[in-house]
């Protein structure tokens, strides 16, 4: 009997790649609670736990649909924002706009505790992810485990990093939407967290291995521009005064020079 030769299957389009790599990455766990810290504030509660539910939910089926396994962050992203959710509709006009106030806060507490969880019960969240990336060879090998209990804690700090943030904005200063500590800090804690997420595994992998070690410029080479885009925005927010708003451009401006200065040194560097 002749065998059929097997389809070629279609390449995949630009649009379904960028969904492999989302749902791949524990970004994408960590998505809908950006987009609650994005929509939350005065009036806009209820919308921003619907739209944090519904990024939830489109994530998993999303992963489900990909193959991906189930993962704990999914389940805890769509337990917590359905309840949440349910708590927007039945509670009280005081109750919401108690949680307008320490919506953020609450937020940032759940997911440090969930990731805490993580780690004690020896399955930090980033694991789930990894292992899809990776051969099931080096699943119980201690440099993949390590790697995954790293990237787990210092998750586990941007999160507590931005409780207190919030804390400090909503408590001491009795402003919720400071340009400071409810935006500029809490928002460099996450963008640290996810170069660091890419960072880590390439350098823990070379130094175990005894390999030429990759370079620590992507650690900081976001720094330049979130520098500038600070300035940049409080300018047009007012958040900042004219004369800090234009120091921080012309500081971004002159790192993002200086980086790429560096980077063919670094590049140079790691071939030799």
């Amino acid at each position: 009997m002749t065998e059929q030769p097997t389809a070629a299957k279609p390449p995949k389009s630009a649009a379904m790649k960028l969904a492999d790599a989302y749902i791949k990455s524990p970004f994408s766990g960590i998505a809908p609670w950006i987009v609650m810290g994005v929509f939350s504030g005065p009036g806009t509660f209820e919308i921003a736990v619907l739209c944090a539910f519904a990024l939830s939910l489109i994530t998993f089926i999303l992963s489900r649909r990909g193959g991906g396994t189930f993962k704990l962050m999914e389940i805890f992203d769509l337990i917590f924002f359905a309840g949440f959710a349910i708590v927007g509709i039945l509670a009280s006009a005081s109750t919401i706009t108690w949680l307008e106030t320490w919506a953020g806060e609450i937020t940032n507490i759940a997911l440090f505790a969930f990731v805490v969880i993580t780690i004690l019960v020896r399955q930090p969240f980033t694991l789930q992810y990894a292992k899809e990336e990776t051969d099931p060879a080096y699943w119980d090998s201690p440099i993949f485990l390590r790697i995954n209990y790293t990237i787990s804690w210092v998750w586990a700090g941007a999160f507590a990093w931005q409780s207190l943030m919030g804390f400090i904005g909503d408590f001491v200063l009795g402003d919720s939407n400071n340009f400071w500590t409810g935006w500029v800090l809490q928002i460099a804690a996450l963008v640290f967290a996810i170069a660091f997420t890419a960072y880590w595994p390439d350098h823990a992998s070379a130094k175990a291995q005894g390999e030429p070690d990759v370079s620590p410029i992507g650690l900081i080479a976001w720094v330049p521009a979130y520098i500038l885009i600070t300035g940049i925005a409080g300018l047009i927010t007012d958040g900042t005064t004219t004369i800090v708003g234009i120091a921080l451009i012309v500081v971004g401006g002159v790192g993002i020079g200086a980086l790429k200065q560096m980077q063919p040194a670094a590049t140079g560097s790691q071939s030799s």
